[in-house]
């Protein structure tokens, strides 16, 4: 039969635009709908915004720090009311931008909800159409403890819009979203509690990193609570009480919940079309991203692949290739950079020494130094530097940094090591001095060796 489209979207994030727009520059005929806001989580409730607050919060560190370089500042008074409305206007400009790529690569917008009604027909709002292939591309959300009083705290969507800038603020979780908003609300001036049940944040990264970022929170002003069970939140009229597992509690004007997201699966009419869910709930597919159904896909966050945006992007832009164009584009998946936009920020790519000694032996290139700033600003900050590397062949598996400009260096380290980079290579690249980037190119000393028996303790 005659289809509407050749390709229906569901979900207007990064994923699903990219689909799209790729799809549709291949000749398809592409419908998209989006029932919230045009750019998804990132554009409007993540990693955009967040790193704007972020950079809000360094600007009084950089203030004081001017001092040791002979300006005679002072660290002024902040403005949450502004920074708010200049985000605000920041990420609607964006999401117009989002909503015109689509419109001028001809796709059919809908500013509606899709669900399905059968596995070819669609009810977006209140028409019915029918598409030959579909992507579903709804992303996640963020989640609360299951704790009593859980309803009184916040998550990270509500935290973008606060009327006013809490004073005191616990925040409850470890990884990179916890992470992350500690250093903006403390860099702020909030009085920061971060409270965690593992002994250092960040599970999953390098066990250097985690430690040094530990430091630098504390060094931050990050007040830390590692080991430690949420029981349940109390509070009225502005004031919140957590309450801790042994008795203790932290008063604050509000608790954030950072505590792990789930797929954007309720009212898609999954089971109208036959399709089969994780038992975290994500939407399982095949390394095409294939349902049950072969010509439903989906991408993104509402799978369990990696939750990043350029990994839901890079998923968009192949499936539409593979679908409708030449083939899939042959991105490497295996070596994903990410960022943790702490203060310092944390940037790494492949293997971290624990995952490499679990593989075989792997040779550890570790350095820690005060930036060269912070020898005149007197700034107690650190950074760190690793590179792991497999032995004996020398191919650099892992690349690690905590410090300034982070995420800007390892980006192009990630270039290196998707092309097979060995320790050999990087010891004959030079350097540029003076900057921190040349300790990656420098680094001779072998600091230790890893194997399964180590990574075991």
């Amino acid at each position: 039969m005659a289809h509407d489209f050749d390709l229906f979207v569901i979900g207007g994030g990064s994923a699903g635009v990219r689909a799209a727009r790729i799809a549709a520059q291949h000749g398809a005929r592409v419908g998209i709908a989006e029932c919230r806001f045009w750019g998804g989580t990132c554009v409007n409730v993540g990693c955009v915004p967040k790193k704007l607050l972020v950079q809000a919060a360094e600007y009084g560190a950089l203030a004081e720090d001017a001092r040791g370089f002979g300006w005679n500042s002072v660290r002024p008074e902040h403005d949450w009311a502004a920074l708010i409305a200049a985000k605000d206007r920041e990420i609607a400009r964006l999401s117009r931008v989002y909503r015109d790529i689509l419109e001028d690569a001809g796709v059919a917008v809908f500013e509606a909800r899709a669900r399905f009604e059968s596995p070819h027909r669609l009810r977006v709002g209140e028409r019915s159409l029918t598409a030959e292939r579909i992507i579903i591309a709804t992303g996640g959300h963020p989640v609360r403890l299951e704790i009593p009083g859980a309803e009184l705290g916040i998550v990270s969507d509500d935290a973008f819009f606060l009327p006013a800038m809490p004073r005191r603020i616990a925040i409850v979780g470890s990884g990179y979203i916890a992470a992350e908003f500690a250093g903006i609300f403390a860099g702020l001036g909030a009085r920061t509690h971060l409270v965690y049940r593992q002994p250092l944040p960040l599970r999953g990264f390098d066990g250097d990193l985690r430690n040094a970022l530990a430091e630098a929170l504390a060094g931050q002003g990050v007040i830390l609570h590692p080991r430690t069970r949420p029981e349940r939140v109390t509070g009225d009229e502005g004031a919140r009480v957590l309450h801790l597992a042994g008795g203790g509690k932290l008063e604050a004007e509000a608790v954030f919940f950072a505590t792990g997201r789930v797929a954007n699966t309720a009212g898609l009419g999954l089971s109208e079309a036959g399709i089969v869910r994780t038992p975290t709930g994500a939407i399982a597919v095949d390394s095409m991203w294939r349902t049950v159904q072969p010509h439903i896909h989906a991408i993104g966050d509402v799978t369990e692949g990696k939750h990043l945006t350029p990994v839901a992007t890079a998923e968009g832009h192949a499936l539409a290739d593979a679908l409708f164009g030449p083939g899939p584009r042959p991105f490497n998946f295996s070596a994903v950079p990410t960022a943790v936009f702490t203060s310092p920020p944390i940037a790494t790519v492949g293997l971290t020494e624990e995952e490499a000694a679990r593989r075989g032996t792997a040779e550890i290139y570790l350095t820690r130094f005060t930036p060269m700033r912070h020898n005149l600003t007197g700034r107690r900050r650190q950074t760190l530097m690793k590179l792991v590397v497999e032995a004996p062949r020398g191919r650099v598996l892992g690349a690690h940094m905590l410090g300034e400009d982070a995420p800007e260096i390892v980006q192009g380290l990630a270039v290196a090591m998707t092309a097979g980079a060995s320790k050999a290579d990087f010891d004959r690249t030079i350097g540029i001095h003076p900057t921190a980037a040349e300790e990656f190119v420098t680094l001779r000393a072998l600091t230790r060796v890893a194997q399964v028996s180590r990574a075991a303790e």
